[in-house]
This record gives structure tokens, C-alpha cells and sequence, in this order.
């Protein structure tokens, strides 16, 4: 059994639903602005939960959906850029919330493009040192980094956290991984840490700790990483688009979607889509679509899917899954 399947999803999204009407209440903006720039309508923004509760209950019910305890997870891996802290990592907070006491946990830092990330490191773990069962979840509490007087940015995120049991099986369900980084435009999408204070600098760092973007260049890599990425994956495993029977984008900006359906020459209905209701959740909205697709019944044992993701760093990635639950 040397193959790595998704064998469970699920996911968690605050109860707290603010509508693009309610930001327009507290910032410049209004509903037609945001939705027709963007395709959102809504997301889901926490009032109290961090990241490691909302990534702890997306575990568990994906666990519930594999029909396994928590006690034969191996490895957890949580993708964050919202974590609860700097340490302990996000993962070990899950670890003790879940109950999975026989599992090593560490987080991952690639923003939009960690869930992917987060499936390749695991699946070569998995591989290579026979762990048998992982938990990948994409967590974020975007809201708590957010300047909610700047409408560029506040009206964009939304909290939520989607996870993955993976479990090595004879079947090939995750085919191919691709990562990739751009480190040179790292400084187009940013959320500040701490400030360089100690006795011996001479001049105390002035860090901004909002997330800040610059939206054009973030757009424009976006629009042309996705479809390369889509044709890419396909090229390496010798597959044409009839061959797929989902793509499941980073749910960053509907424009961007609809840009690569145009490029790729192929219908939206091949796309799922969820922007309206949740907005950005960075490495939580990948594996958030998979489960609301398994929860609406959508993918079926033997459909093929590409899962591609894009954000800071700039980091890009792109999964082809044959769904085998």
C-alpha cells in the first residue's frame, strides 16, 4: 500500500455572517462595488474562536467522515499564515483538542497555496517513513489581521478552517503534486509580525501588521499561474480537460476564474465555486469546497479533480485527486 488517499473531509466555518451590506455600515463600500469586483457576498468571520479551534472541529469532522478515531492519526499538519501564536504550533493545540496523542504535529506556511502544500508534504512523509493515517487542514482566522477601515482588504477574508484524513491504501487517489514559489514578489501580499526591540538596535523597526496587498500584481499572478498550473498537471500525467470533472480553485476572486475558463477555452460549471458565501480563507478555502462537495454529494468514486491554489509568498500549487471514498 504505498498510494495516499483522501479518505475523510470535513470542515468548520464560524456562525458569525457579515454581508457585504453590514460592511458598508463601517466602511466605504457597498454591496454592488464588492460583488462585482470580487463575486462576494458574504463571509463567515469569528467572534471568539481562534485558528486552533476552528481547524480542531474541521478535524474531527473529517475524522467522522472517515469513519476512524482520533487515536490512528500519525500526522497532523495545519496550513496557516493565522496561527494561534508563534509557538506552539497551531497543529499541537489541534493535537491535544482531538485527542490524537499518537500523531507528531508541526505547522505549514504557505498561505492561499498551504492546503496544497500541505498534501505533498504529507503524501512523501506517508511514502517514505509508512504512516499509515494524516490529518491536512487549512485553517484561518483572517479577520484578526485585517485593517477594517481600509475597504480593499477587510471586504476580501473570511475565517474558516477545511481538513483531509489522508491514509495510505492501494489505491492512487492523490496522482500528482506540484509547488511552486516566487520569492522575488513576496513583498506583493504581507502580514507583519514582530517588531525588531532589543538593547542593541539602534532604531526600533516600525512593522505594519495588517495584511496588506497589492491587488494588481496579485491578480495578474494569479490569473497567469492557474491556468499554467492546470495545463501543467495535465501535461505530466497525460490527461486532457474532458478527462477532469472539477477544478476546485483558491477561492480568491471570481474575475480570476472566470479568467482561466476563458483561457482554458472550457464552461465555469467546470469550476466549484463558493466565493459569494465565504469569501478569501487563504489556505482554508480548498479543502472548505472539497467538503461542502462531498456534503452536497458531487463527487463521485472515479472523478478526477484539480485542486490549485495561489497566494503570498508568492507561493502557487496545484493537486490532481482521483476521489476513491
Amino acid at each position: 500500500m504505498d498510494n495516499v488517499v483522501i479518505a475523510g473531509v470535513g470542515k468548520s466555518i464560524p456562525s458569525k455572517v457579515v454581508t457585504n451590506d453590514m460592511l458598508s455600515q463601517i466602511v466605504d463600500t457597498n454591496d454592488e462595488w464588492i460583488t462585482s469586483r470580487t463575486g462576494i457576498k458574504q463571509r463567515h468571520i469569528t467572534t471568539g474562536e481562534n485558528t486552533s479551534d476552528i481547524a480542531s472541529k474541521a478535524a474531527l469532522n473529517a475524522l467522522e467522515n472517515a469513519n476512524i478515531d482520533a487515536l490512528d492519526i500519525d500526522l497532523i499538519i495545519v496550513a496557516t499564515c493565522t496561527p494561534d501564536m508563534f509557538t506552539p504550533a497551531t497543529a499541537c493545540i489541534v493535537q491535544k483538542n482531538i485527542g490524537a496523542k499518537n500523531a507528531f504535529a508541526f505547522d505549514l506556511s504557505a498561505a492561499c497555496s498551504g492546503f496544497i502544500y500541505g498534501i505533498n508534504v504529507a503524501k512523501s512523509m506517508m511514502k517514505q517513513n509508512n504512516i499509515k493515517k494524516s490529518l491536512v487542514i487549512g485553517a484561518e482566522t483572517l479577520s484578526k489581521t485585517l485593517d477594517w477601515k481600509d475597504r480593499s482588504t477587510c471586504v476580501l477574508f473570511g475565517d474558516g478552517a477545511g481538513a483531509a484524513v489522508l491514509s495510505l491504501d492501494q489505491n492512487e487517489g492523490i496522482i500528482d503534486v506540484i509547488c511552486n514559489s516566487k520569492g522575488a514578489k513576496w513583498e506583493n501580499l504581507t502580514i507583519g509580525a514582530k517588531d525588531i526591540n532589543n538593547p542593541y538596535v539602534d532604531e526600533v523597526s516600525s512593522i505594519n501588521h495588517y495584511l496588506q496587498m497589492n491587488g494588481g500584481e496579485i491578480f495578474k499572478f494569479a490569473t497567469v499561474t492557474i491556468v499554467k498550473l492546470i495545463k501543467e498537471i495535465l501535461k505530466k500525467n497525460n490527461l486532457i480537460l474532458d478527462d477532469i470533472d472539477y477544478i476546485v480553485p483558491h477561492q480568491a476572486n471570481e474575475r480570476i476564474i472566470q479568467f482561466a475558463a476563458k483561457k482554458l477555452d472550457i464552461s465555469m460549471d467546470k469550476f466549484y465555486i463558493n466565493i459569494h458565501e465565504y469569501g478569501n480563507t487563504s489556505a482554508a478555502s480548498i479543502p472548505i469546497a472539497i467538503s461542502e462537495m462531498e456534503e452536497k454529494n458531487l463527487l463521485k468514486r472515479g472523478n478526477k479533480i484539480i485542486a490549485v491554489g495561489f497566494g503570498a509568498g508568492l507561493t502557487s500549487g496545484a493537486c490532481l485527486i482521483e476521489w476513491t471514498k
